[in-house]
Order: C-alpha cells, then structure tokens, then sequence
C-alpha cells in the first residue's frame, strides 16, 4: 500500500495543481461576473496561462498511465514553465499596482492626451486603471496573490515532475 501512495504522489500533485488552478481563474471569472469587479488590461493578460496551461495539464492527467514517463514529464516541464509566465505577469501586475514600475500606458494613467472627439463616447467605454487596486486582502492584490497561486503551482509540479521523472 505505501508503494501504491508514492507511485501516486507525482499524479496527486498534478492533480492538486490543475484544481488549484482552475479554483484560480473560476475565482477571477465569479469576482467579474458576481463581484463586479472589472478587468483591466493586465488582468485579461493574466488569464492566458490558464487558458493554455490547464488544459493541456488535465490532458496530461487524463493520460497519465498510456504516455511514457518521458512524455510526461515533458508535458508536466511545459505546464510549469507556463505557469512560471503566469508568475511572472501576477508580479509584475502587482508590481504596477504598488508603483515599483509603470504600468502600459492605456491603463495606468500616463497615456496619450484626451480630444474632444474622443470625449463623445466617453459612457461608451470604461477604462480600468492597472495600476489601481480594486481588491486586496491582508494588504496582497489579486494580482500579487495570481503571483503566490502561481508560483506554489509551479513548485507542485516541479515535485511532480522530479518524483515522476524517478519512478
């Protein structure tokens, strides 16, 4: 029995990831659709890792015992390396938000000057400012906490790859 446990353990982390993950950008869907909050440009950004690295994670975990080890363990490589982008993107987002770094220059408040023209359509669209934050909680951005989710879901898959790659 034991055995059995360590056997699974690489495809239990796998598996861990991909929920915790996909709870992620459950949660950023319902904070927009429930919540109300609003995407800004570098959110929408954020949401792509999940959209390619997830999946191709629950191929991964639906084939886990028909693909070679190697395969695998390559499959697993490329996940993590997506999810280190995602990583990546939520610190720099958060990064933005904190005023360490600017931000792009359609969401942060230093962009273009305004026309009249411009201002016409003005109840048409909304810009989000990125480099405001609309929701923290314990002083930690959602962005920053996409960073944390991230980067803890590329550390279970280097372990799931490190274990899977051994036995």
């Amino acid at each position: 029995m034991p055995d059995s446990l360590t056997a699974d353990r690489p495809r239990l982390l796998a598996l861990i990831s991909f929920v915790v993950g996909l709870a992620t950008i459950a949660g950023a869907w319902g904070s927009q659709i429930f919540g109300g909050l609003v995407p800004c440009e570098l959110c929408w950004e954020q949401r792509n890792p999940y959209y390619v690295g997830l999946p191709i994670l629950l191929l991964l975990l639906l084939l886990w015992n028909r693909l070679p080890r190697t395969l695998v363990v390559a499959g697993l490589a490329v996940v993590a390396l997506i999810f280190v982008w995602s990583t990546y993107l939520g610190a720099h987002h958060a990064g933005v938000e904190y005023g360490f770094w600017p931000g792009p220059t359609a969401c942060s408040g230093v962009g273009v000057e305004v026309k009249f023209e411009d201002l016409q359509n003005i109840n048409a669209t909304r810009v989000v400012p990125c480099d405001a934050v609309q929701f923290e909680i314990f002083g930690v951005s959602l962005a920053g906490f996409n960073a944390l989710i991230s980067a803890a879901i590329v550390l279970m898959l280097g372990a799931a790859m490190w274990l899977r790659r051994k036995g």
